[in-house]
């Protein structure tokens, strides 16, 4: 029986997607991996289906991007970077909103399969790992590492999480919240660890509550709010739940920052609209969908990455609302 691809990957112990990308020169991996690679390729006999290699070779100038919903504030900023920048190079891009679901997911891995896309961009939280090693094709994940050989773009959420926290330690605050969103969520960890370290620098216990990032339960909110009377600060991961909990702020009475100071995330828009304005952690989310399609377009031209992780930084914007 021939040697087949899943043989190479099992006696190198490594995937199959890695043992991919080093016979299509398509992507990163590191030398000395790469090395080990070639040498049992070579031992084991295989060799790899020329045909499909060919097809695979022609360029389609379409690449697909996943994410789990598109709305108007992140995911859609988030999207026209990554469009913005792969229409200046003439690619087109097929977008897939999966609402986290692990088949929709699938339906999509068979619908770029079919249109042969150049390259894949995943901003979702995706559970079919295993499967992306049959596109053979460049991936980058954005807003997350979701494999440690799969190249990303992340913000730094670490470090936004410290200076919302500090914003608020800053301005005297000392009976703190926290409503961030689901703690399976490597932003929403981060955020956290980046935050409490600063309150535990501080002497600070918070408390911490999840909500959906998008769509927050108000009637929740307002409970937790009601019930915590001695509230004076909120540190919110997304301007969403900031600019719904200012609203139930208002509706029970209090005011903003007087009584409750309130930081949230992302510099969305609608953050120096609100009333009063929202201070908030900018994260540069349209350049990170730019600076997506650049390092893909590199994996797709075949050239190596100098680094595999990238991270953006985040800065405060302070307005009015702490």
């Amino acid at each position: 029986m021939k040697p087949t691809i899943r043989d190479v990957a099992k006696k190198a112990n490594v995937s199959v997607s890695t043992v991919s990308r080093v016979i299509n020169q398509k992507g990163y991996v590191h030398k000395d991996t790469k090395d080990i690679i070639l040498k049992i390729i070579d031992e084991l006999g295989f060799v790899p289906n020329q045909l499909a290699r060919s097809l695979s070779s022609r360029s389609s100038k379409i690449i697909g991007v996943i994410v789990p919903h598109i709305g108007p504030t992140f995911y859609g900023e988030l999207l026209e970077g990554i469009e913005l920048q792969a229409a200046s190079s003439g690619y087109k891009t097929m977008f897939c909103h999966t609402g986290d679901d692990p088949e929709r997911e699938l339906e999509y891995l068979r619908f770029f399969e079919e249109y042969s896309v150049d390259g894949l961009i995943i901003a979702s939280n995706f559970t079919n790992k295993d499967k992306l090693e049959t596109l053979n094709i460049p991936i980058i994940t954005i807003d997350h590492i979701l494999d440690e050989n799969i190249p990303s773009i992340t913000s730094n959420n670490i470090r936004g999480g410290e200076l919302g926290a500090s914003a608020l330690v800053k301005r005297g605050r000392k009976n703190i919240m926290v409503f961030r969103g689901p703690s399976f969520l490597l932003t929403t960890v981060e955020r956290t660890i980046g935050a409490l370290n600063v309150f535990k620098d501080n002497n600070l216990y918070v408390d911490i509550f999840d909500f959906d990032l998008v769509k927050p339960d108000t009637k929740l909110i307002e409970q937790i709010l009601i019930n915590n009377p001695k509230t004076d600060a909120i540190f919110a991961f997304s301007d969403t739940i900031a600019l719904a909990t200012m609203n139930i702020i208002k509706k029970i009475g209090k005011k903003v920052p007087e009584d409750i100071s309130i930081v949230g995330y992302d510099n969305t828009a609608f953050a120096s609209w609100s009333s009063p304005r929202l201070s908030t952690i900018n994260q540069p989310v349209r350049l990170m969908g730019q600076q997506t399609f650049i390092k893909l377009a590199r994996l797709i031209r075949n050239y190596e990455l100098e680094t595999l992780h990238d991270v953006i930084d985040v800065d405060l914007i302070e307005r009015d609302s702490i």
